[in-house]
Formats: C-alpha cells, structure tokens, sequence
C-alpha cells in the first residue's frame, strides 16, 4: 500500500496523488529563479551521467567476474599455454586473462629472439624472468586503469553534488527574503513557496549524490579485489613461464 493509499484512511485529503505531487516539483521547477534553475539543471546532468556510469561498471564488473572464474578453472587444468592463449580470444572483460595474454605473448616474442640470436639470452634465466615480470606489471597497470576507469566521476559527483545544491538553496533563499523585503510582508503564504523551490536544489543533491557514493564504494572494492588477483596470478604465470621456458629450451 502506497502512502497516497494510506492518507484516505487518516482522514486526510484524498486529493492528493503521486501525479499531483510530480506535478508541484514540476511548477517549483518552473517557478525558481535563474540560478537555481541552472544548479538544477547541472545536478540532473550529474546524476543522468552517474547512472550510466553505475550501469555500465556493474555490467563491466559481473562479466570480469564470470570470465575470470572461467579462466582461472582452465588455466589450472589445462598445461597447454597456446591452448589458453586461443581460449582467451572471448575474454574480454576479465582482466587476469588479459594478463595471462600479455605474458603469453611476451613469452612467444623472447623465444623468437632467442631462435634468431640465441647470444641475446645466454646471461641466464634471470634475465628472461625480469623481461616477463616487466611485461605482466606493464598489463597490470593498464588493467588497473581500465578497471577504476570512470570511477572518479562518481567521487567527484558524491562529493561536489551536495555543495552544488547547498548552494541553489541558499541562493534561492536569498531571493525569498528580497521578496519578502519588496512585498513588505513575511506571511507564510509569501515565504513558504520560495524556500520550498530553494530546498528542491538540496534535495536533488544528495539524490545525486548518495547513489554515486555507494557505487563508488561498491566498484573500488571490486577493483582492489581484482588487482589483488592479478597480483597472485601474475605470480603464479611468471612461475609457470619459466618452466615453459626451459622446457623448450632443453628441447631444443
């Protein structure tokens, strides 16, 4: 039952609906000043992009996830580096393959060197195993980008939005006093209207606001989970690598 619904029953005017009340943000809307119409205008556009943004990184964050189980699932039951490496093609969204890709990679370009100038690595495997880890810590970083990407727009939005709308509030309630001092009269048929207009800026700030702190928080989390990840599996590949390396160079 809707609070609409329930007014009725405590006796209260049954002429009231959601509709009506839409209809009064509306003409408070319409009815405010310049400035507060523009501080408006500014927090809608904050909180339509913040929205996008959360709808994007929570369909970006749930697919990562998926892929990256999936990945890691074959990566330990599966020996054969260029078979994951075809495996990986689909994964897009999970990081950990992307990483896995970058290494692979790397990998396949230090066997080509070491085929064409076998002298360019006879230092050892040292040598080879710093060239890895400085390949998986470059794809790191630019996973890690990829994952905060966007992220600091809904920082800036928690933090800023609500100040935007103090603002259009105070504003709005300086216009109301100047009226009061031109019509010379305080009644609150003369006040109410004006500071009802000036507080819709506030509200519409934290309404911005409050979703933009929660997802950022929700996603940041979900990052720093992520990079942790990377981290044990970067590990776990450097590992792995260099038993491939030497495997193939005792072959050949």
């Amino acid at each position: 039952m809707s609070i609409m619904e329930i007014l009725p029953v405590l006796g209260l005017p049954g002429a009231i609906s959601d509709q009506a009340f839409a209809g009064d943000l509306v003409e408070m809307f319409i009815n405010a000043g310049t400035v507060v119409k523009l501080v408006l205008m500014l927090l809608i556009f904050f909180s339509v992009i913040s929205w996008t943004i959360i709808f994007t990184k929570w369909r970006f964050f749930s697919r990562a996830k998926q892929e990256t189980l999936y990945f890691l699932d074959i990566f330990w039951e599966n020996n054969d580096l260029a078979a994951l490496f075809k495996e990986t093609d689909d994964l897009k969204y999970s990081p950990v393959a992307q990483l896995f890709r970058s290494g692979y990679t790397e990998l396949l370009r230090i066997n080509k060197l070491r085929g064409s100038s076998p002298s360019a690595y006879e230092t050892g495997l040292n040598g080879v195993s710093d060239t890895i880890e400085r390949g998986l810590k470059k794809a790191q970083v630019q996973q890690g980008a990829r994952l905060e990407k966007a992220l600091s727009f809904l920082a800036t939005t928690g933090n800023v939005a609500p100040f935007i709308g103090l603002f259009g509030t105070v504003w709005g309630i300086m216009e109301s006093f100047r009226d009061i001092g031109m019509k010379g009269s305080a009644s609150l048929a003369v006040v109410a209207p004006g500071i009802s207009e000036a507080l819709i800026a506030t509200a519409v700030g934290l309404a911005a606001a409050i979703p933009a702190v929660i997802a950022f928080n929700i996603f940041n989390s979900r990052a720093w989970a992520m990079r942790s990840e990377m981290d044990t599996f970067a590990a776990d590949f450097l590992s792995r690598a260099m038993r491939y390396f030497m495997k193939k160079n005792i072959q050949d």
